[in-house]
């Protein structure tokens, strides 16, 4: 038996109610397993031609192969920012009953 794909995917948010918004839409859609928020972090980046700064919550979700890209397009919708950070990668090594955990944790048909 083939062990489910897990994937991270990551996104930052200017404020912690944004987070948990997202968070809490993405993981009741079943669209990710369970997420992790953490913040205030300290971000420095390049935007509209100028140097910023500021402070961001890190949205870290687990989702499975089959429920990524429909998990990217929806953190796209409920984003308050036109072009979010959103970024994933597939996770290397977990066990295998955490794989199917996520696997059925993303199977709206369940």
């Amino acid at each position: 038996m083939a062990i489910p794909s897990v994937w991270s995917v990551t996104t930052t948010t200017p404020s912690e109610e944004a987070a948990r918004e997202i968070a809490r839409a993405v993981v009741s859609e079943r669209l990710a397993a369970g997420a992790s928020i953490t913040g205030p972090i300290k971000s420095v980046f390049w935007h509209l031609g100028e140097l910023g700064d500021g402070h961001e919550w890190r949205v870290e979700l687990r989702t499975s192969d089959a429920a990524r890209d429909k998990l990217a397009e929806r953190i796209k919708e409920l984003h308050p920012w036109d072009n979010p950070e959103l970024v994933g990668q597939p996770i290397e090594w977990y066990p295998e009953e955490y794989g199917s955990w996520v696997a059925r944790s993303t199977n709206a048909s369940e």
